[in-house]
Formats: C-alpha cells, sequence, structure tokens
C-alpha cells in the first residue's frame, strides 16, 4: 500500500518538527499483530517484532479505547518505525483518534508517533467484526 501525499506531507512535517537530530536517526521494519474487542470500552494486545541494525526484538503492544466501539478483530500490520536511534525509541506511547468499520476482511493503514519522536507507518489487513468511531491508545514495549 502506497502512501497518499497528505500522509506524505505529515511525515515531512514531522521530520521538521523533529529538528537536525533527525538526519542521525535511522529507522527499522515493524510487524504487528493486535487483537481488539469491545463493547462501548474495548482494549487491544498483541505481539510483533522490530527490525533494527540487523537485529530481531520481541515487541508487545496493548491499548483501550473509548467510544463507540462495537466487536472484535485481529489486524496484521507490517511498515517501518523511523526517526529512532536504538531500538528502545520504539517503546512509548502512541495515539490516535479513528474510525473504521470492518466486516470480514479491510485494509488498514496508521500513522502515529510517540514521545521519543518515533513514527510508526503501518498497513495491513483488518480482521472480523469492528465498527468503531473512538479514541485510542496503543503503549508498545520491547521485550528484553
Amino acid at each position: 500500500m502506497r502512501l497518499s501525499s497528505a500522509a506524505r506531507a505529515v511525515l515531512f512535517a514531522l521530520a521538521l518538527l523533529t529538528g537536525s537530530s533527525a538526519a542521525l536517526a535511522d529507522e527499522g521494519a515493524v510487524t504487528l499483530v493486535i487483537f481488539k474487542g469491545g463493547w462501548i470500552f474495548g482494549g487491544s494486545a498483541g505481539k510483533g517484532v522490530l527490525t533494527f541494525h540487523g537485529q530481531t526484538y520481541g515487541l508487545t503492544a496493548g491499548g483501550l479505547d473509548y467510544g463507540l466501539v462495537f466487536g472484535g478483530s485481529q489486524t496484521t500490520l507490517q511498515g517501518r518505525v523511523r526517526n529512532i536511534r536504538r531500538a528502545q525509541d520504539i517503546a512509548g506511547v502512541y495515539a490516535a483518534a479513528g474510525m473504521g468499520v470492518a466486516l470480514g476482511a479491510g485494509v488498514r493503514g496508521i500513522l502515529l508517533t510517540n514521545q521519543n519522536g518515533a513514527v510508526l507507518e503501518l498497513s495491513g489487513k483488518q480482521v472480523g467484526l469492528m465498527a468503531n468511531v473512538d479514541l485510542s491508545g496503543l503503549a508498545i514495549t520491547l521485550k528484553e
């Protein structure tokens, strides 16, 4: 899935906000599998991997949703994390407001940033019955 020009503009703006230190930052490959379910309040949990400088690191992910949340789904996301200097920079809380509907299989794409300035650019497939217009957060931790 290619990024739209709007998504590219957002990434460019985020790179400008991080200043000249972004030139020293690097990127890595990320895969996440997230299970999500709820009724008004929802939750998500999952796991994944980060590949950075030839090393593979385990990841755990989880979060809470609030708003119009109904159903359950499994989402498999792949992409990259940018603007990191070390693997630990991927760890943190990523927040998003969004909406979506998945009945059966659907395509999902997200662009998020955390408090360390790491930028997640992921896309993938969502399977299940899920309807949401919500505020959601995703916390990613690095397994050690």
